[in-house]
């Protein structure tokens, strides 16, 4: 989670894949769909809750011809799984996350209690879990799975290596991380993952965050103040 705020946006890579961000629920994060010039996409994270976020995304999907192929999720935090049920309702399609991930998301109604979210409802999870190093592909979107804990138990990043980019959820922001006192948080660990997963990467990589604007990783690198290289 994070106090960033930004407009819903658009952003079209340079080959097959498009990034489509909604900026849902009162936390203002980031939902993404990912699409290819097929007509095929995923959801990523979807946050979406009131009527009108469900309608926001259902029309953009609508709108576009496009059909959903899979929702996944970087990690469980109530604000990144708050349109999980309405993705499996609307389009049969379970979220899958990492294993280690099941608790946080078993944990939602409490949370969403806690917060004063009224209406939410679970889903039972795909039983196709998430897994380091796996490759997924959906049509012409594909996505290496990168392991990066910290933030919450086990949080990942998906990784689009062609078109240099990586959806990297609450793990990195631009000129900050994620929160680490939440249940499952270590600073120690996510600074690991920022390190050893992330900043390897190539410094033009863009990083589309769980909240906020989009960053590369070359300014996180020199900008960052709480993970240096």
């Amino acid at each position: 989670m994070s106090n960033h705020r930004a407009l819903s946006c658009i952003y079209q890579s340079s080959a097959m894949i498009q990034v489509k961000s909604f900026v849902f629920n009162a936390f203002q994060e980031n939902t993404y769909v990912l699409s290819d010039d097929e007509g095929q996409c995923i959801v990523v994270d979807p946050g979406c809750f009131a009527s009108f976020e469900l309608r926001q995304l259902e029309n953009y999907i609508e709108e576009n011809s496009l059909q959903p192929l899979a929702c996944l999720l970087t990690h469980a935090h109530i604000d990144h799984i708050l349109g999980c049920s309405f993705i499996a309702n609307r389009y049969g399609l379970l979220p899958r996350m990492h294993e280690g991930e099941l608790s946080t998301y078993q944990s939602g109604p409490l949370v969403a209690d806690m917060y004063g979210i009224k209406g939410f409802e679970t889903i039972s999870p795909s039983e196709e879990s998430l897994k380091e190093g796996d490759l997924l592909k959906f049509g012409k979107i594909s996505l290496k799975i990168l392991f990066t804990p910290g933030h919450s138990p086990a949080s990942v990043s998906f990784y689009q290596e062609e078109q240099g980019f990586v959806l990297a959820g609450d793990v990195l922001f631009r000129e900050s991380i994620g929160r680490t006192d939440l249940p499952g948080g270590d600073f120690p660990t996510l600074e690991k993952s920022i390190k050893e997963k992330l900043y390897t990467l190539p410094l033009e990589t863009k990083v589309y965050c769980g909240h906020g604007p989009t960053t590369t990783l070359r300014y996180e690198r020199v900008n960052n103040p709480f993970v240096r290289p």
